[in-house]
């Protein structure tokens, strides 16, 4: 059944026109739709249509009604769903481990600083090597304390468009429909 495009567009959340199942893919990956990479210019502008979007969108692939195949588009909502989820859980390991990371590294910091302080008011005698703790672990406190504040704050902010956008296109509902 072919349906007005101007129609189409405006009934779902994100619609992308395709010109054929290959806009979906990359152009230098030969293999079966099953497998095959994902077209950066596809995601691209899946996440650019999805900014604005609800958080569980309906993701809706245009394409021309005389050139479309159920099964073509059974096995490519299949690797499109199998994509954004291995992606979604990917991006999310990696924005938990910054954050574990992160909390270790400030934990780290105040443990050094810690240690600097016990040695620098406890520790009656001075020496050399109580000074040599003191210039060493003073600093590296410093350091860690503050890297480990970059990550929490600053690194794991870098990684959540990406996280959410992975979130939202893994439960997304995915049609293709005829123009």
């Amino acid at each position: 059944m072919k349906i007005d495009k101007h129609k189409l567009l405006n009934m779902s959340e994100i619609s992308l026109i395709l010109d054929g199942y290959d806009d979906i893919f990359s152009d230098f990956d030969p293999r079966d739709y099953s497998v095959r990479s994902l077209s950066i210019d596809f995601l691209h502008e899946a996440e650019r249509a999805s900014r604005e979007k609800v958080d569980h969108p309906h993701l809706h692939l245009l394409a021309p009604a005389k050139t479309r195949n159920r099964k073509k588009e059974q096995i490519i909502r299949k690797r499109l769903k199998h994509h954004f989820k291995k992606h979604f859980e990917r991006i999310k390991h990696q924005y938990r481990k910054t954050i574990f990371h992160g909390i270790c590294f400030t934990f780290a910091g105040i443990a050094c600083m810690l240690v600097a302080v016990y040695i620098l008011h406890f520790l009656e005698q001075t020496s050399l090597f109580k000074d040599f703790l003191i210039i060493l672990l003073e600093p590296s406190g410093w350091f860690l304390f503050w890297e480990g504040l970059v990550l929490i704050v600053f690194e794991s902010q870098k990684i959540k468009p990406e996280l959410h956008f992975y979130s939202k296109m893994s439960m997304s509902n995915i049609k293709f429909l005829g123009y």
